[in-house]
């Protein structure tokens, strides 16, 4: 094992399962294509794992052998570190609310960078790149309901807000009609007539 292969390793051990590693990072250990080629190294071994473009992770080791970490963690942290919002997708979150009983079938988030897939060996990722809105109101369950109002539309949205409304708390709906100035004129109106005049 080479120098900067060795080093890199040896940067990279003591962080926590599934952060990412970014080529451009590491500049300060060698030249980009040294540091590509010996990224590229680890990963032949794998002791690292490709998950995007100049995007690593190292895999975590169990008594099972080695495996992918995990992609809510991954994404987690490119979040983190890349100062994007990445929250999950409306169809998962509609499913999750007992909205749909249509399951997902791959990870979908949406996130307010570029759209991009992220490969965790034969799981796929994907970065869909949503308007800012649907970022409006975080992480919390109040974003949640947005981002699944959004998926579901304006055929079904209306139904879906009074199935929420008994299962929500004040808090939550006050949220959520809060979001009203900055979400699209038919979401805006069914908020207005289900939850504030409802």
């Amino acid at each position: 094992m080479n120098t900067l292969t060795k080093t890199i390793l040896e940067h990279t051990e003591g962080l926590s399962e599934g952060t990412p590693i970014c080529a451009k990072e590491l500049l300060h250990l060698g030249s980009r294509a040294a540091v590509d080629q010996a990224l590229s190294r680890l990963v032949k071994r794998g002791q690292m794992m490709r998950v995007g473009r100049g995007l690593y992770v190292r895999p975590v080791e169990s008594r099972f052998g080695k495996r992918a970490p995990s992609a809510s963690r991954v994404v987690e942290n490119i979040a983190h570190v890349t100062g994007e919002a990445i929250a999950p997708h409306g169809a998962a979150v509609a499913n999750k609310l007992g909205l749909t009983t249509q399951v997902p079938v791959r990870a979908v988030y949406l996130t307010s960078g570029r759209s991009r897939q992220l490969k965790f060996g034969s799981q796929v990722v994907e970065l869909r790149h949503a308007p800012p809105w649907q970022f409006a109101l975080g992480n919390q369950s109040s974003g949640d309901v947005l981002r699944a109002l959004a998926w579901l539309g304006p055929e079904k949205a209306d139904a879906a807000l009074r199935t929420l409304k008994r299962k929500l708390s004040a808090s939550e709906l006050q949220a959520i009609a809060a979001a009203r100035a900055v979400v699209p004129s038919w979401l805006a109106k069914q908020v207005s007539e289900v939850v504030v005049n409802g």
